[in-house]
């Protein structure tokens, strides 16, 4: 229950849209079963001249007086005005439906855009711990697949459920109004229905929720295997991905197919449940009508009632397999929704001056999990203002870890952040943020233009300043040899560039935001050595009156650094410059020899 009550938020904000559409939803209905249900007495009366016989005689007088008018009246004029009623009840129904069709789906559509930007607003607001432990493709699907499922359930099954459900309880209020002994078998066919269609749809909603899971795997497959095409084609790899998608696609086949086969049995399970039921009725019926007890308009009206239902009691059952396939994707939906935001701003956090002093990290730990041991333990450091502060170590000893606590990427698990004197956690993203300038090891770049790139979360930044940074940042002059110059697009991850080239373009991105600290996560790294010596070129040139904190791969780059921090199994074994820690620290004088001898 609490589910439903969750998918039904969404359509709050669209309520009166919503209940004009159930309103229209009513009348269309009360049009449809009073346009059909009197055709066959009316025919009846006209062409057979047969007089109207009511086996019930209980009904409101109102319905009798008509029966009388009708057995009364000249049959040319019952002619005409029935046509004219049956004409006026046809074309009120054709405008009900358009309304009612009109209103649902933009409600429908309205709700999906609500959804998927409030996923997307989630996404954005969570910290990154959570995206160390969510494929990209699964939160993807959240946002596309899982969201047209949930599209089904608020639109066409919506439409269904009120549509069919009006048209049952009008079709059963007449059945009972014609005959209620006959009508009363009608509780005991329900429950025969009923009674699958709950199994069915609760099977349905299990399968349901395992095909979105299914689909998540191949989006994240997708996602994974196309955008790292390079390194599937450079290891001759395209038959084992092949392979590994083959069954992936092949278990949501499987999975669909459950599905298939459970809802192709709601329509003949139906169905013949219900022709039972149309013999049983003519079976018990002929002889009052044989008798003339009742007329056959009558006995056709009172079929006709009952047959009618056999139509929604089957698009209910469908729509009945909808919702629950909706209902498995509101669960995966608010999944994300629900997730908790571990790295959060204060209500009351302050703006952070103008970074001045200094960054202190004292007695830090941090652990990923609880569950998992320590990646930083008891670090303590100090970053003045203007220095240049290198940290170095192994593979794996939380080098990044350590950065990334600087701008709050992640909070520290004990342990005190704080620049000049102010705890990081106590000051708004914007203000922490703002003043840091970030260039990692992987050069992100947007499927947009290269002057787009570069301002990248600086709305107002002139071109002139666009080509000042990029030309401090040695990329002006391979931006101009491009098709279109800064309107150049530069492809999904900047594919259309190469490795110096990207780099270059986020180092241009950094010295336009003009940030007093700025964090190198090991930017040259990857590159070649004409590509890092221009981005080491243009880095010593940012580098300048900065607070820089850097992560360092080849050591013989950060010799004239003011401070070398060096790092092993997530703690600090030796802090000072170069030749300090070439005499003091084994572990520094260890890697430097290693690299200076290869």
């Amino acid at each position: 229950m609490n589910n439903y009550i969750k998918l039904l938020k969404f359509l709050k904000p669209h309520l009166k849209i919503f209940i004009i559409a159930i309103v229209a939803i009513f009348f269309g209905s009360i049009f449809q079963v009073f346009q059909f249900s009197m055709l066959v007495p009316l025919i009846d009366r006209i062409f057979t001249d047969q007089q109207m016989i009511l086996p019930n005689p209980h009904l409101p007088k109102f319905i009798t007086d008509l029966v009388h008018m009708i057995n009364t009246m000249d049959r040319k004029v019952l002619l005409k005005g029935g046509l004219t009623i049956f004409l006026a009840g046809f074309f009120l129904k054709q405008i009900m439906t358009v309304t009612y069709e009109f209103l649902i789906n933009a409600v429908s559509q309205r709700v999906m855009r609500d959804i998927r930007y409030l996923l997307y607003s989630k996404i954005q607001d969570l910290s990154m711990e959570y995206f160390s432990k969510k494929r990209t493709g699964e939160l993807i699907s959240r946002i596309t697949n899982d969201v047209n499922v949930v599209e089904n359930a608020v639109s066409y099954a919506c439409i269904d459920l009120f549509r069919q459900t009006f048209m049952i309880i009008f079709c059963v209020i007449t059945a009972f109004g014609l005959y209620p002994r006959g009508a009363m078998v009608i509780f005991f066919v329900f429950p025969l229905i009923a009674i699958p269609l709950t199994v069915i749809g609760k099977k349905l909603r299990k399968i349901s929720r395992g095909t979105q899971e299914k689909m998540a795997d191949i989006n994240s497959h997708l996602l994974e295997t196309i955008s790292g095409i390079r390194v599937v084609k450079a290891f001759c790899s395209e038959k084992y991905e092949k392979e590994r998608f083959r069954v992936r696609n092949q278990d949501f086949y499987k999975l669909k197919m459950k599905s298939v086969r459970r809802l192709i049995v709601i329509s003949p399970l139906i169905e013949t449940i219900a022709g039972l039921f149309v013999v049983g009725v003519i079976s018990a019926l002929a002889a009052p009508v044989m008798e003339h007890k009742m007329s056959f308009g009558i006995l056709g009206m009172f079929i006709g009632s009952i047959m009618l239902i056999i139509s929604p009691v089957k698009k209910l059952g469908n729509a009945v397999a909808l919702i629950q396939q909706g209902l498995a994707a509101n669960v995966r939906i608010y999944e994300v929704l629900d997730a908790e935001v571990v790295v959060k701003e204060k209500s009351d956090a302050m703006d952070l001056p103008k970074f001045s002093s200094v960054i202190k990290i004292d007695q830090v730990d941090f652990s990923y999990q609880q569950e998992s041991g320590m990646v930083l333990k008891g670090i303590n450091l100090e970053v003045k203002s203007g220095q240049v502060v290198a940290i170095v170590g192994p593979t794996g000893t939380g080098k990044t870890t350590l950065v990334n606590l600087i701008p709050r990427f992640y909070d520290s698990t004990s342990g005190l952040v704080s620049i000049d004197g102010i705890d990081i956690k106590d000051v708004t993203f914007k203000s922490l943020r703002g003043q840091i300038g970030v260039v990692s090891q992987e050069a992100i770049l947007f499927n947009d233009t290269v002057k787009a790139n570069i301002a990248y979360g600086m709305p107002g930044v002139t071109q002139e300043q666009i080509e000042d940074a990029a030309k401090k940042a040695f990329a002006h002059l391979f931006v101009m040899k491009m098709p279109h110059g800064y309107d150049t697009i530069v492809g999904d991850r900047g594919f259309r560039l190469s490795g110096g080239e990207k780099q270059r373009i986020t180092i241009a991105r950094a010295i336009l935001k003009n940030a007093p600290i700025l964090i190198l996560d090991e930017a040259t790294s990857h590159l070649d050595s004409e590509s890092e010596q221009f981005i080491q070129t243009a880095l010593y040139e940012f580098m300048k009156g900065r607070t820089v904190v850097a992560i360092a791969h080849r050591l013989s780059t950060i010799k004239k650094a003011d401070m070398i921090v060096v790092i092993e199994k997530g703690q600090i074994v030796g802090q000072g410059r170069h030749e300090e820690l070439i005499e003091n620290c084994p572990l520094y004088n260890k890697l430097y020899t290693m690299q200076f001898q290869a």
